[in-house]
């Protein structure tokens, strides 16, 4: 049976008690309130359907993003960019509590980010937040009385892919500019313009897994879940082969994000406008067109699963010579 007990600012305490069942209780503004709760938690519990959202309204979208950050943003790739992901979502969404976020909730997180950020980034802000909602679901067996906000709302439409491609002069500013900065982004720069490999292939590259002789590289785990090894042009051998050794092992040691920022003040040092690092693997895939391979050679290298992709993309570049070495 129910129990009410008044509490400060005039509130008042719900408590149930049933066996089989931990004891339930709620705080309302008035009694009213306290007795229809009450009586719709008796009610549940003695048809055997009575499911507790205590948990849920008192864990915070904070803790939870806390917790997913420890346990589940360490086994993905991406750790990085989900990790800055997280902080977005924190900084925003933090203070409320699971049960208290709706779908009216997200509508409006949605709206807000959209009127700032592209509309890729409000879709991998928005599934994340999704992904936290099944896992609190599924693995801290966490009842959320709204089941997933996320599911019922409509995402931004994926953004067309980008094509954006080297102008005339642009690849040797960027080369002079990256000359003055200095450290390891004007040859990372060079590799990605051969070899389309991606941002974190560089970071987890190791030493063991170069041949110069054979001319080859293998990308251990890349982003697809596999690894795979890739030829070498005489460039890019020229360049690894002056690479100084670090104990660590690693090509490259530095983190994905160094290289993301070292590009960027690149880029302004040079003046070029709209370039991000990823152009490069686009930059890189097209000439490996022009050169005359098939799709399923340049898939090989690149590593793209999906060929359509690649079905699309544009060879013809605007006056610049395919300077890819011959292998």
């Amino acid at each position: 049976m129910a129990t009410f007990t008044k509490r400060p600012g005039n509130k008042v305490q719900a408590k149930v008690r049933r066996k089989g069942y931990e004891p339930q209780s709620k705080t309302f503004a008035n009694l009213t309130l306290a007795k229809q709760w009450a009586r719709l938690v008796e009610s549940e519990m003695d048809r055997g359907v009575f499911l507790s959202t205590s948990q849920a309204e008192t864990t915070t979208i904070a803790e939870a993003i806390s917790q997913y950050g420890k346990e589940v943003a360490p086994t993905k790739k991406s750790v990085e960019s989900i990790n800055c992901r997280l902080k977005r979502l924190d900084r925003h969404l933090g203070h409320l509590t699971l049960a208290a976020v709706t779908p009216s909730t997200i509508k409006e997180y949605r709206d807000f980010r959209a009127e700032t950020v592209s509309s890729d980034t409000v879709r991998k802000e928005v599934q994340l937040l999704s992904q936290i909602f099944k896992i609190a679901q599924r693995e801290w067996d966490i009842y959320l009385p709204h089941g997933n906000p996320v599911e019922s709302i409509a995402l931004p439409k994926k953004a067309k892919a980008r094509e954006r491609r080297l102008q005339p002069g642009e690849e040797e500013s960027l080369l002079n500019a990256a000359g003055e900065y200095g450290g390891f982004i004007g040859n990372i720069i060079r590799l990605a313009i051969e070899t389309g490999m991606r941002r974190g292939e560089f970071t987890a590259l190791r030493w063991e897994d170069v041949n110069l002789i054979r001319r080859t590289a293998t990308l251990r785990d890349t982003k697809n879940g596999e690894d795979r090894t890739i030829p070498l042009s005489s460039t890019v051998v020229s360049i690894l082969s002056k690479e100084p050794r670090h104990i660590s092992g690693r090509v490259y040691p530095i983190r994905s994000d160094s290289i993301t920022q070292a590009f960027d003040r690149v880029c302004k040092k040079a003046g070029i406008e709209d370039l991000r690092f990823h152009d490069l693997r686009h930059e890189a895939t097209s000439r490996l067109f022009e050169l005359g391979l098939g799709i399923m050679e340049v898939s090989a290298i690149t590593g793209h699963k999906d060929l359509a992709m690649l079905s699309n993309r544009p060879v013809n570049s605007p006056a610049i010579s395919c300077a890819h070495p011959q292998s």
